[in-house]
């Protein structure tokens, strides 16, 4: 049950969007401390300084969707990030559990890149050639429930950036190849890694836009996507980092460009990039290519080093998630929008989830 106080709905205090930040900040650790453990509010490293602090779990996608499948006292998960991190979190919540998202509008273009007709149009094109039997489908976590549930009951798995070679290995132990969605960057550059070639599927060609050799043959089918928000980055933007900061440290994201992966000193997952900076004495110095909240919260908590961006590049669904709609989804619950998911979709889904999950233990 949620506390008696919350029961006569927002009219016991002011409109929120009235308020100062500051005054809403205090509201909210009042209620946070009202609802106890019932209440866990997850945020993640995309998100406004302020939503973090409030946030009881704050990390990478990975680490959140752990929070998410960890909650034995709570009774309400609200979930501070885009539309698919938080359908991944209602999958992984327990039934009795609800889930909320501040902000219905905060989605992901780059997961609406791979909408199901689409998904199923290569999936048949696999098919016809009786080459889906030994394809394993691997989905990164930026992406919508219903491509997770297609990928948990085709035999597929869920990866992060932080643990998408682990998966991959995972997926060539129980095939021969790998369709990848869908972001080819990620995957292009996991492939690269471990020495394979990748070929691009564009699922708007026919055949992806590949030759039926090619097809056959490719060990990564990587789908064409991309993140408005990593591929903004270029080398030219490091270039002018390591002239710019001579003992420069050049962190990027693994959703950026090959060639910016090549140029940088370390790849990797945002919650790998945090412990580089938090590990590293007073006085370094880096250059990040991921998105600017992040980055400005590091140099915040650290400001002993040197933290800046190799170019300002903003998450504008991510920044639709801010205080006030966060406050009004907590003061009002009976009257917040629930996330709800079709029965299929998350028994399905659970399934890719729950994989990764298993070989990240």
């Amino acid at each position: 049950m949620i506390p008696s106080a919350m029961m006569t709905g927002p009219q016991k205090i002011t409109t929120p969007h009235d308020m100062d930040e500051a005054a809403v900040v205090e509201h909210m650790r009042h209620l946070k401390a009202e609802f106890g453990k019932k209440l866990v509010i997850l945020g993640h490293h995309y998100q406004r300084r302020e939503i973090v602090e409030l946030a009881d779990f704050r990390g990478d996608s990975l680490e959140l969707c752990r929070a998410a499948a960890n909650q034995d006292d709570a009774e309400i998960i609200i979930f501070c990030g885009v539309r698919f991190m938080v359908e991944s979190a209602r999958i992984l919540a327990r039934p009795r559990q609800r889930v909320y998202h501040p902000n219905a509008r905060a989605g992901c273009p780059m997961a609406d890149m791979a909408n199901a007709p689409l998904v199923e149009k290569a999936w048949r094109d696999l098919e016809q050639r009786g080459l889906h039997g030994s394809t394993i489908p691997v989905t990164y976590m930026n992406s919508d429930a219903d491509l997770k549930a297609f990928t948990g009951r085709n035999g597929g798995i869920v990866c992060t950036s932080s643990n998408a070679t682990k998966v991959f290995e995972w997926a060539f132990a129980r095939g021969e190849r790998i369709i990848f969605y869908p972001d080819e960057h990620l995957g292009r550059n996991v492939a690269n890694s471990m020495g394979i070639e990748s070929l691009i599927y564009d699922p708007r060609e026919p055949l992806g836009g590949l030759t039926e050799d090619e097809f056959r043959n490719a060990k990564v089918l990587l789908w064409k996507g991309f993140c408005h928000v990593h591929t903004h980055f270029t080398t030219a933007h490091i270039d002018e980092a390591r002239e710019k900061w001579p003992d420069v440290y050049v962190m990027s994201h693994p959703e950026c460009t090959q060639e910016v992966i090549g140029a940088s000193d370390f790849a990797g997952s945002t919650s790998q990039m945090c412990r580089k900076v938090a590990e590293a004495p007073a006085g370094a110095t880096f250059a990040i290519g991921t998105e600017i909240n992040m980055i400005h919260r590091l140099a915040f908590e650290h400001a002993d080093k040197n933290v800046h961006t190799l170019s300002r590049s903003l998450c504008p669904n991510m920044y639709r998630v801010n205080l006030y709609n966060l406050y009004d989804t907590v003061r009002d619950l009976e009257n917040a929008p629930q996330v709800i998911l079709p029965d299929d979709v998350m028994r399905d889904g659970k399934l890719a989830l729950d994989r990764m999950l298993a070989i990240n233990l």
